[in-house]
């Protein structure tokens, strides 16, 4: 017998709207804190409401975790549709606490919920419910496509530099000093995840030698593993996005590569300008 499994993620992972379709993927919003009140991502703003509210904020906006009420409502909205079961694949716990809630919502209904902490966000999120999809077409059980989508989130990478750190000073992630001297000596800090932990790995004088690093990054995988396809991700940055990806073709042909935007609650910690690159090894 067939278990009919409902899949379920977060903004963080950045799907559009084929792909929800295609899959049909239940999306819990994460929200950006604004002096004016509570937004929900892909709900209440868009993200060009996003960068306009953001540019002219005097007070640096939060960013805020679905509600665990609204996590348990829609566990029993799937299990009332006939669901047996649901996978949810949720940004990083190292950046929210929306896997921990997760966690807390599936032990208060009688529903048999899979949560995951992807250790990361953005694309390889994306590829997680592709794959745990073919997965289960292939005939392997709710366990098997748990196991191996945990296998993937020790595979996928994310690399971001910020286009200035003042945005991360108003976060409070950099001093003051910090974001003045980065700006005037034009030092990019290349961020990373680290066990699913953002951390600054590297600061190197232009924009140039930092996207060097993180293409040497991207070498380094594709020796150790098959990459078939990356993404090159970014905060309201299309235009720096497709030059980007017009290098990575020129030196790998062969190679598939996306243009995708970073979440919101991304932005308000990383800033508008943000590019990066991001993949999945096999």
């Amino acid at each position: 017998m067939t278990t009919k499994t409902a899949w379920i993620t977060d903004t963080a992972a950045q799907l559009d709207e084929a792909f929800i379709q295609k899959y049909n993927v239940h999306i819990l919003p994460l929200s950006v804190v604004f002096a004016d009140g509570v937004f929900k991502e892909t709900v209440d703003m868009t993200h060009d409401e996003f960068y306009d509210k953001l540019r002219v904020a005097k007070v640096h906006p939060k960013t805020s975790q679905p509600a665990i009420g609204e996590m348990v409502a829609l566990y029993e909205k799937l299990q009332e549709q006939g669901y047996d079961c649901a996978i949810a694949v949720h940004v990083s716990s190292g950046l929210s606490g929306t896997f921990d809630s997760s966690q807390t919502a599936a032990q208060m209904v009688d529903f048999k919920v899979y949560p995951i902490d992807s250790k990361i966000g953005s694309y390889p999120m994306i590829k997680m419910i592709e794959i745990g999809n073919e997965l289960l077409e292939q005939g392997h059980n709710v366990e098997e496509v748990v196991a191996a989508i945990k296998k993937i989130t020790e595979n996928s990478e994310l690399s971001f530099i910020p286009a200035n750190l003042n945005q991360l000073h108003k976060s409070g992630r950099v001093s003051g000093t910090q974001a003045f001297l980065s700006n005037l000596l034009n030092i990019k800090v290349v961020i990373t995840f680290d066990d699913g932990k953002p951390v600054m790995k590297e600061k190197v004088r232009a924009n140039k030698r930092a996207k060097k690093h993180v293409t040497a990054l991207l070498r380094s995988d594709m020796k150790k593993g098959t990459v078939p396809e990356i993404a090159v991700i970014n905060c309201n940055n299309p235009k720096d996005s497709e030059i980007w990806k017009d290098e990575l073709l020129q030196e790998f042909p062969k190679l598939k590569v996306l243009v995708l935007p970073l979440s919101a609650c991304v932005g308000v910690h990383a800033g508008e300008g943000t590019t990066g690159l991001s993949w999945v090894r096999y």
